[in-house]
């Protein structure tokens, strides 16, 4: 064993990126980790994600907690044997000493140097854009990292009608702007180039996906040039300005001008820096014999890539190369065939944009009524270049003529539609092997077929393993096609696509069922019981909502199954304060609970109050030290504005004062919200409560919604919603009174809450379930289930406990103990 230590090399990575990551993965997977110790260096202080995602993040289809983001956590780097210094920055290497010094003064010994620096957003010399220190300024934000996103979307949310100009209309401007939009932020697009992603598209099919843009509600600039960031007195955005005088209000802007490789460290230590780092065929660097570099900071043969695809390549080579598995193996460059969803919108292009030659031969398809652009070069019989929008169901036989791999048809206009070349149907049969699927994450048909081969017969089992589909999920529909078509009769549905948690084999049902059986009352016991391979750190939340629906009050706390949210009954904010809602029943307040307010917000100099959509006053800006005098001076409950449980019920006048009123919206608001407050569930629950049918209160979007309609009769939509998503909710029943208004929504949220999937919000679940069948259920009763859903909310009604009265008795000696953020954020500014 001692001979095997000796003979193990230092292998260094500087960069915990997509890059570096993947080829330390390959490196592993030929047995790298009998050969090398492996010390990874990261400036942000997570495992390695995708920064693919960080788009679906900012839309609010995916959060930082999903697994499809986080690509290798921190168990990931401890499980495989190699060191990670997360949130350190690497700041020299001394090539001759052999060691890379970091930002924490730490001096790290290597043998073999691989440099996975990536890149970083580009800022154009721009007036106003920085502040005297060099920092941007407040309210500009690059679009790159995880920290970028959590800042777009905190001031996203911050306050109504902000409005933002994203600076670069290419792929990442665009998907900023669709992001942003989504969050209900006013957007605006400015490009300087003639029409969007010019990159990658010609002028027509700038302009087809212009009018898909513009039809969102985003405004698009193109031929604009930013020459200066407007700025407040107080040193915030105002707008941006351009060449031409003109100019664009904005509280917010997104650069996303492109992109720059990281090579600062690299020229510090005195490697060749061109563009990028200069490497050879094996990833070498230049006139180096044991550095080596990959990804977006390396230039290969005059070439730098700013796509996943290439990235993958370099690091499969440089694999072989490191473990020996094939000591002669080259990159030789990459053809670049991209297939995405920009903004929502299907595109696929690869080679030239057009032709280059008087003999090139060019087929166009020009439909901008319907949003749909194609058209194909060919040279000498070959493809050169190709460009769907809209419609990209020939990309894959598209792909396979650009590599070669099939002829052309003598009929060209038969590779745009299906006139003789291979239909989308049957495409997964026909596509070769090394045909990459899953362009995000470099997954080929033989990788998908061979994972099915190993025993994966399921869509879930081979995404999970393989990670097709994990990026931007244009390819997911292909991929359930070659599982299928590599399966056969063997395929099989997703078991654990029911499972409450990936960890425990169980419907959640049955989940309950074994808890209350076996009674376990924490999350360690039901992971200790139930989880046939251990803990699962990803299903310590869900478990723990769980647990307080099932077992109310009487769970036993463990305050690592618990997000910060729910340790100290706040939301966590961008610069690591919290923001403190109390209870407003009905929107109803009163000039004493005011006062208090005023007064708490002076005592503890609390920089901002605001109004809530839900009707309440938002204190922003508490320190975490400081909740427990806060909730004592203010004297009111909680209004659970952080958590995933009953919230607010949204009222309108009602009868009292309203010449419309139908019915006294107010006082039944109010009465929901006395017996239903802070219920744990699934997800957030949002209610509101309408006078009449001009619908004041938004009952309609709601996820359980009221409407007085008259003669006494009431009307209880579910499954409505009005953010990321909109939906208007479907009508469950019409009741005669209040109290049968009550009764049911008791019944509702205690099914939901038993059926619910872990962040189902109702605008989900209710759809899933179906209308009807709720109705059969929850109001004719068709199983007998409701005197037990009555039983057990009744239960939870009566186990209710105001959670800031932890202020007398804190769970745990550090739960209102400040918390230094682990890396410097920017502070929420006083207004």
């Amino acid at each position: 064993m001692a001979d095997t230590q000796q003979q193990r090399r230092r292998l260094v990575v500087v960069g915990n990126g997509m890059a570096g990551a993947r080829t330390v993965e390959e490196i592993l997977t030929r047995g790298g980790g009998d050969l090398f110790d492996i010390t990874m260096i990261g400036d942000e202080p997570y495992g390695n994600y995708n920064r693919i995602m960080l788009s679906h993040v900012l839309a609010g289809e995916a959060t930082v907690d999903d697994d499809d983001l986080m690509l290798n956590p921190m168990a990931w780097y401890r499980e495989h044997g190699v060191t990670l210094y997360a949130g350190d920055r690497a700041e020299s290497i001394d090539r001759f000493a052999k060691t890379v010094t970091c930002a924490s003064g730490r001096a790290i010994d290597f043998d073999v140097l691989l440099i996975a620096t990536g890149s970083h957003t580009f800022f154009p010399n721009m007036d106003g854009l920085r502040e005297p220190d060099g920092k941007l300024a407040r309210g500009v934000f690059g679009f790159r990292t995880i920290e970028d996103t959590n800042g777009m979307l905190q001031m996203a949310a911050s306050r109504d009608h902000v409005r933002a100009v994203v600076i670069g209309g290419g792929l990442l401007g665009l998907e900023a702007a669709y992001g942003l939009q989504t969050q209900g932020v006013a957007v605006d697009v400015v490009h300087s180039p003639g029409h969007l992603m010019n990159q990658q598209l010609d002028e027509r099919g700038g302009r087809v996906l212009r009018n898909k843009i513009e039809s969102l509600g985003v405004g698009v600039h193109t031929g604009k040039r930013t020459t200066s960031v407007l700025r407040n007195d107080d040193g915030t955005v105002a707008g941006v300005g351009f060449t031409d005088g003109d100019s664009l209000p904005a509280d917010m802007i997104v650069v996303t001008a492109g992109i720059r490789p990281n090579v600062e460290i690299a020229r510090g230590a005195g490697l060749v820096v061109e563009r990028g780092i200069v490497v050879d065929d094996q990833m070498r660097c230049e006139d180096e014999a044991f550095i080596y570099a990959v990804g977006e900071c390396a230039q290969h043969r005059s070439e730098v890539y700013g796509l996943v695809a290439p990235l993958w390549e370099q690091a499969v080579v440089l694999a072989d190369v490191l473990t020996g598995a094939n000591p002669q193996a080259e990159y030789h460059g990459s053809r670049l065939t991209t297939k995405l969803k920009v903004a929502g919108v299907d595109v696929a292009a690869m080679g030239v944009k057009g032709p280059e030659r008087d003999d090139d031969e060019f087929v166009q398809f020009y439909e901008p009524r319907s949003g749909i652009y194609k058209s194909v070069v060919v040279r000498d019989n070959k493809l050169i270049g190709a460009m769907l929008l809209g419609d990209i169901s020939k990309a894959n036989f598209l792909t396979q003529a650009f590599d070669e791999k099939v002829p052309l048809p003598d009929e060209r206009i038969s590779m745009l539609f299906d006139m003789g070349t291979p239909s989308a149907e049957t495409g997964a049969a026909e596509l070769a092997d090394d045909v990459q699927v899953c362009n995000c994450n470099g997954v080929t048909k033989g990788d998908i077929v061979r994972c099915v081969a190993s025993g994966c017969t399921s869509v879930g089992e081979v995404c999970a393993k393989t990670r097709a589909g994990k990026g931007c999920g244009s390819c997911k529909g292909l991929v359930a096609d070659i599982v299928e078509y590599a399966a056969g009769d063997a395929l099989t549905a997703d078991a654990s696509a029911d499972w409450y948690v990936p960890a425990i084999p169980l419907t959640k049902p049955e989940l309950i069922d074994a808890i209350r059986r076996q009674n376990l009352r924490s999350v360690s016991e039901v992971l200790e019981k139930l989880a046939p391979e251990g803990e699962d750190a990803t299903a310590k939340m869900p478990l723990a909502s769980l647990l307080r629906i099932i077992w109310a009050s009487d769970w036993k706390r463990e305050p690592g199954a618990l997000f910060v949210n729910d340790r100290v009954h706040a939301n966590i904010q961008r610069d690591g304060t919290f923001s403190v809602v109390p209870q407003m029943k009905g929107g109803v307040t009163s000039p004493e609970q005011l006062r208090k307010i005023a007064d708490v917000a002076d005592k503890y100099s609390i920089p901002m109050i605001k109004a809530t959509g839900g009707q309440r006053l938002d204190l922003l800006g508490v320190k975490k030290e400081d909740l427990p005098k806060v909730w004592e001076d203010l004297g009111m409950p909680s209004g659970y504005a952080y958590g995933k449980s009953f919230r607010t019920v949204k009222t309108c006048v009602g009868t009292d004062y309203c010449r419309f009123g139908l019915g006294d919206s107010t006082q039944l608001g109010i009465d929901i919200e006395t017996r239903y407050q802070g219920l744990e569930s699934p997800a957030k629950l949002k209610l509101a409560v309408t006078g009449c049918p001009r619908n004041c209160a938004e009952a309609l979007c709601k996820d359980f919604g009221v409407v007085a309609i008259g003669e006494g009769k009431w009307e209880i939509y579910v499954g409505g919603a009005a953010g990321a998503h909109i939906r208007k909710g479907d009508l469950l029943a019409t009741v005669d009174s209040p109290d049968e208004v009550i009764r049911l929504c008791g019944i509702f949220i205690q099914y939901y809450r038993e059926q619910g999937k872990w962040l189902e919000r109702t605008y989900a679940f209710v759809p899933r379930i179906g209308i009807d069948e709720l109705r059969a259920i929850i109001v004719d009763d068709r199983d007998g289930l409701v005197a037990g859903l009555q039983e057990r909310i009744d239960e939870a009604v009566a186990a209710y406990v105001d959670p800031w009265l932890d202020r007398a008795e804190p769970k745990s000696p550090a739960q209102f103990t400040p918390a230094l953020p682990l890396l410097p954020l920017p502070q929420v500014p006083v207004r």
